[in-house]
């Protein structure tokens, strides 16, 4: 459990808001995320308007392009969630690639040309993607080979968002004296979505929504489904008071007073998830004192506000 700082104790008034695995299966689609399979063949964008078709919302946002070619782990945020794409826009990165080189090739000599590659890289985009072709320096955190069958490499790789992996293969392949091409890809990892929680298909997401509609069944729906909240799992939290929610929906700064909790490691300058006593996300916000100067403080300003995610009114207004 995270080291967390009391500075107010209150309880939550339970006629306000959802604890996030409450929320009614309405509340739950337009405040949800889909950690979503994405097949072969359609682009991202047709995939996240199959989705949002399906639902029959009118906005949805997915978490990082990927090619037509490429399949897996991509996050589809609905309705209300749209708001929070940014988190896992900028997310951390992890794929699963098959190389093919064009000569024969000593494993151990694609071992040392991939270790070449960890930490700071230099890359310009591929001539078949839509960005400008200008060098961009992008971040590789680790490169694990896996196998090797002929010509055919498999290797995993954890990178920084905007990373070109054909180009890197491209890349690894000159440095091994040879050529080399990425035959497919895989992306297993988002952010803190992975393809080993909760991933589901198109046709899971029919079938559950089927199941709700016709059946009055929401357990699957509710498996496909997860709450907006779970993209805070990796962001310093500050929990506030139910009497300061609606000022904050309303565009106010966190003031001091409205502080209950903190965790210890929040920092000033840095993104923290402002949350409800119910752990609903409230928003998103910049932190204008660290974990201790809001302990401590008795007036003043805590946070910063970067983006609203709560809807006016699901809290009373706060009265003298």
């Amino acid at each position: 459990m995270k080291d967390i700082i009391l500075r107010k104790e209150e309880e939550t008034d339970e006629k306000y808001g959802y604890y996030p695995e409450k929320r009614t299966i309405k509340e739950l689609i337009i405040n949800g995320i889909v950690n979503l399979d994405k097949p072969k063949g359609p682009t991202s964008h047709q995939v996240t308007h199959w989705v949002k078709k399906i639902f029959g919302l009118k906005k949805a946002g997915h978490g990082g392009t990927l090619d037509p070619a490429v399949t897996g782990v991509l996050p589809i945020a609905l309705e209300n969630s749209t708001k929070i794409s940014k988190i896992f826009l900028k997310s951390k990165k992890e794929y699963i690639c098959l190389m093919h080189l064009h000569s024969d090739i000593h494993e151990g000599k694609i071992r040392d040309a991939m270790k070449n590659f960890v930490g700071k890289i230099k890359q310009i985009p591929p001539r078949r993607s839509n960005v400008k072709k200008v060098e961009r320096e992008r971040e590789i955190h680790y490169i694990d080979f896996l196998e090797k069958e002929g010509r055919d490499v498999l290797f995993k790789v954890g990178c920084e968002r905007g990373t070109y992996v054909r180009r890197l293969c491209e890349q690894i392949g000159k440095m091994a004296k040879t050529r080399a091409h990425m035959l497919e890809l895989r992306r297993t990892r988002a952010g803190g979505f992975s393809e080993k929680e909760r991933l589901v298909t198109l046709q899971d997401l029919e079938d559950a929504y089927h199941f709700w509609k016709e059946e009055n069944n929401e357990k699957f729906l509710r498996y496909c489904i997860q709450p907006l909240e779970v993209v805070t799992n990796k962001l310093p939290k500050i929990w506030i008071l139910d009497s300061a929610i609606d000022s904050i929906c309303k565009g106010a700064k966190l003031a001091v007073p409205g502080v209950s909790k903190v965790e210890r490691n929040v920092k000033k300058g840095e993104l923290v998830a402002i949350m409800s006593l119910k752990n609903e996300l409230v928003a998103l916000g910049i932190a204008e004192m660290s974990s201790e100067g809001i302990s401590k403080a008795e007036k003043g300003i805590a946070a910063s506000l970067d983006r609203v995610i709560m809807k006016v009114g699901v809290y009373p207004e706060w009265k003298n």
